[in-house]
């Protein structure tokens, strides 16, 4: 049990990337947890304030150098770690910070996809820590929140399938749209492909541009449709079943797009009935986030700038000549990793849940 009062340490593994710079910045205001150890694989450590000169004076003098992947240290010195590292190197930490009682949140896929042939497939290579994934949480709090509660290790969920899922969720629950041909047309900003450098996101590429990427192929995809358990799902008319048979549970169209941050998704459904309107959609949106204070169900449909630099997660839907249409925006780097990632630590620790976001 954690005392009442009092801050609690948290370490960060690979803190130069945008997710570990988010973290610190939004761990920096929360009440209760402190950023303790910085973590970096590099073999010259960098100093954070160095890399990020924006955090100069947010961290005391030793905490801002950043230090070896040591798991005695970082678990004689901190409750929880985020792992803010490539897909194979959070497999390797995880298990072993795990095996010293320290907490995981992986902001990583490593954890995300529950089938390893499937993350094979995607990932391009195998597991290697089957035993962390069969008990790993997947981190959404607005639909697996009791699981995260007594949760060791949570993965914590890509940006593109957070605002899918939260947006198409209460709609097949409902049976208000089939669970089969549905389209994820998702942009994001440039933020969103991490911090290494890469051509197609040079000013004199992106600047002024906007184009698509991954076409059904994209890691996300078979994420999306496991959050929403559409392989599982039947149409909802038996009419539809044949056809259904031969159509995809979903498809998903990535975009770039020539800002910093910030998703923007249309997702387009097929209603499960000939008297499906606005208003039935609306109020299944409406029922299942009444009581959540992150999520904001809109009567118009979002854009980036109402989310940008928040924790929410914005979304609209409506009957449009025969088709559902669900627009859904998120800051891809708050909400759709760093932020969220507070908020599953939050649960995880018997902390309130909004600390240090709102």
């Amino acid at each position: 049990m954690l005392p009442p009062t009092g801050t609690i340490p948290v370490a960060i593994l690979g803190p130069t990337g945008y997710t570990g710079l988010e973290l610190i910045e939004i761990l920096a205001r929360h009440p209760r947890l402190r950023t303790t150890y910085l973590a970096s694989a590099r073999g010259n450590a960098p100093r954070i304030d160095a890399e990020f000169p924006r955090l100069a004076g947010l961290l005391d003098h030793a905490t801002a150098q950043c230090r070896p992947i040591d798991h005695d240290a970082i678990a004689s010195a901190c409750k929880l770690a985020f792992l803010c590292l490539p897909h194979e190197a959070a497999m390797q930490h995880a298990p072993a910070l795990l095996a010293r009682g320290v907490k995981v949140i992986d902001l990583s896929a490593a954890y995300r996809l529950k089938d390893p042939h499937t993350y094979q497939q995607h990932y391009g290579h195998p597991h290697t820590d089957l035993a962390g994934l069969a008990h790993a949480v997947y981190g959404l709090p607005e639909l697996f929140r009791s699981h995260i509660t007594s949760a060791t290790l949570v993965a914590n969920p890509g940006c593109y399938p957070t605002a899918a899922a939260i947006a198409l969720h209460p709609l097949l629950k409902a049976g208000l749209i089939e669970p089969t041909g549905i389209i994820v047309n998702a942009a994001s900003g440039a933020s969103g492909a991490g911090r290494d450098a890469k051509p197609h996101l040079t000013l004199v590429e992106a600047g002024d541009n906007y184009s698509t990427y991954a076409i059904g192929t994209h890691r996300h995809q078979p994420e999306i449709i496991q959050t929403l358990d559409l392989n599982h799902s039947q149409p909802a008319s038996h009419a539809n079943a044949t056809a259904a048979s031969q159509v995809p549970p979903l498809l998903f169209v990535p975009h770039l797009l020539p800002v910093e941050r910030g998703i923007l998704e249309t997702m387009y459904a097929r209603p499960t009935s000939l008297d499906a309107d606005t208003p039935r959609l609306m109020a299944a949106l409406r029922h299942a986030y009444a009581s959540e204070p992150l999520v904001v169900v809109r009567d118009d449909a979002p854009n980036l700038r109402d989310v940008q630099k928040t924790c929410r997660v914005h979304v609209n839907a409506r009957l449009i000549a025969g088709t559902v249409v669900v627009v859904a925006a998120i800051d891809n780097l708050i909400k759709g990793a760093s932020g969220q990632a507070v908020q599953n630590a939050n649960i995880m620790l018997g902390l309130p849940e909004l600390a240090g976001l709102v």
